[in-house]
């Protein structure tokens, strides 16, 4: 039977993209804002594009950051894409304003240090050993990013159980992150061809 995974709509993210390409690895979805289905589903999708301030303010305001931080307690999988793993983290700054994320990982949001910003195009990802999300995926792996902000990959991460996966675009930044249930990518697996697709179907095989 296939797992169930909701995508949460709360006004932001690739939904339609993303709904296609979970389903093309075999999963029953769903793109809705219930949060009853979306803390029951066997895996739940937090997408984000846009700002960090704008995607944690959807969340507020339809409730949605009590149901993530349950779900992770629970033990029920999670994968955040994009802004919605931004938001995960403790916090995230844009235009010298802080906004307080979900705090589900250690770690603050801040503007990307580099040449050429927005980091837009495929870009090759360092899995850390054991991930299961960057597992069969060959060295050298390129993944679609588009963004301006990142998080800095820090030794509390590590000291806090996190599994980091680092890409460098002017500097390291943090790509991937996996959690215990919790998981997320900077990039977006659905626009990433087979290269996502083997990684949301790795995800898959979590639930």
């Amino acid at each position: 039977m296939a797992k169930s995974v909701v995508i949460l709509d709360y006004g932001s993210g690739n939904l339609r993209s993303a709904e296609r390409a979970v389903a093309r690895v075999g999963a029953d979805v769903e793109v809705t804002s219930d949060l009853g289905k979306a803390a029951r589903a066997d895996g739940l999708v937090v997408p984000g594009v846009g700002a960090y301030a704008a995607c944690m303010a959807g969340i507020d305001e339809l409730g949605a950051g009590p149901v993530i931080a349950e779900r992770v307690r629970n033990g029920a999988p999670v994968l955040g894409i994009c802004v919605g793993m931004q938001v995960l983290f403790e916090a995230g700054e844009e235009h010298g304003v802080i906004t307080k994320g979900l705090g589900l990982a250690p770690g603050t949001v801040t503007v990307l240090h580099a040449p050429v910003v927005p980091h837009m195009g495929w870009n090759t990802v360092d899995w850390p050993s054991g991930s299961v999300l960057g597992a069969g995926l060959p060295e050298g792996t390129r993944f679609f990013f588009v963004h301006s902000y990142a998080a800095t990959p820090t030794e509390s991460q590590t000291a806090a159980g996190v599994r980091v996966a680092t890409t460098t675009h002017g500097e390291p930044f943090v790509a991937a992150f996996e959690s215990g249930v919790l998981r997320a990518t900077q990039f977006h697996p659905e626009k990433s061809g087979d290269a996502g697709a083997t990684l949301l179907a790795n995800w898959l095989g979590t639930l």
